[in-house]
């Protein structure tokens, strides 16, 4: 199966139009005609999505909870997630610069071409199709969401879980920036180093970047207790 069929078979929709489909993997860096208008669009059509979607699963929930589950749905780094298991990557069109700095991984842009994926759908099928590529996609995400889970924000949990047990705070640096201005990727490692913990993660700015590495060295000291 080609890369193309890969993805459309993960969307669950094969695109009519091999133009759009196009279109909402080319990024600015390759063409005049580029994904961000499908983007802008496929963000607020996930965003509708992604509310009908968590009320049809939780009819009883308050407004509150449901933000804040949707939020966690929609978040670059899940989108990015799904992207990776997409390997959208590998169909991505980016310019040259881009792919020399790593484009084909930067969740930033992959988040990006998802998006504008689900907009090409919801133009060229409706809301009915978008809907059902969205619900295909979160998948276990979706009937895995546990409204009573910790709210709290990864950084905080691990301060809160080190402080508990009388050890010292993590120790987070920068470890690379890449990418154009518009368009930077963060790298970041947490080190829990009474503990022997040292984990990365990605984002688009130096606190996602942070979030997502505290999160993975939480994983590992709650997977050892």
């Amino acid at each position: 199966m080609t890369t193309a069929g890969r993805i459309e078979q993960g969307l669950g929709h094969v695109f009519s139009s091999r133009a759009l489909f196009s279109q909402a993997l080319t990024h600015r860096s390759f063409s005049a005609t580029h994904n961000e208008r499908l983007e802008f669009l496929g963000d607020a059509v996930l965003d509708c999505i992604a509310s009908d979607l968590l009320c049809e699963r939780f009819p009883d929930l308050p407004e509150g909870v449901l933000s804040r589950l949707r939020a966690n749905l929609v978040k670059q780094d899940t989108l990015a997630d799904m992207a990776g298991e997409l390997d959208l990557g590998a169909a991505l069109r980016l310019g040259e610069g881009e792919v020399k700095t790593g484009g084909r991984s930067r969740p930033s842009i992959l988040a990006d071409a998802l998006e504008a994926l689900i907009g090409a759908i919801f133009l060229e099928a409706g809301y009915g199709a978008a809907r059902q590529s969205v619900a295909l996609l979160f998948g276990n995400r979706l009937t895995g969401l546990d409204p009573d889970a910790d709210a709290r924000d990864p950084k905080t949990a691990l301060q809160e879980w080190l402080q508990a047990r009388h050890k010292a705070l993590p120790v987070y640096e920068i470890s690379a920036v890449t990418g154009a201005a518009h368009a930077q990727a963060f790298r970041a490692r947490c080190r829990v180093e009474s503990l022997g913990i040292a984990t990365e993660g990605e984002g688009s700015n130096r606190r996602n970047a942070e979030q997502a590495a505290a999160s993975r060295a939480l994983e590992q000291l709650q997977g050892h207790t």
